[in-house]
């Protein structure tokens, strides 16, 4: 599994908007807004560098509103929440 994390910048006016849209693609998990020099952070997980390809230069960089983007690949995990939510799995 690949995640990376994309920094999007948004036309101001069309933040809530562009944040609708990403959320609703495929692949991305979550979108945050955020204070600081970006407007949202979307989260990609995906299954191969292909799919992160397809789903930032394709999908995420066509939605209206969104007028830069910046994309980075995660190596490691250390979130002790994404390793009990990995090992706990078909456990319910």
């Amino acid at each position: 599994m690949i995640t990376a994390i994309v920094f999007i910048n948004a036309d101001v006016a069309r933040i809530p908007e562009v944040a609708e849209a990403v959320a609703g693609i495929e692949g991305i998990s979550e979108v945050y807004s955020v204070t600081g020099q970006i407007d949202l952070i979307a989260m990609v997980r995906v299954r191969d560098h292909e799919a992160v390809a397809d789903v930032v230069a394709d999908q995420v960089n066509k939605v209206a509103g969104v007028t830069a983007t910046e994309t980075h690949i995660a190596f490691r995990t250390y979130s002790s929440h994404d390793l009990e939510a990995a090992f706990s799995l078909g456990l319910d």
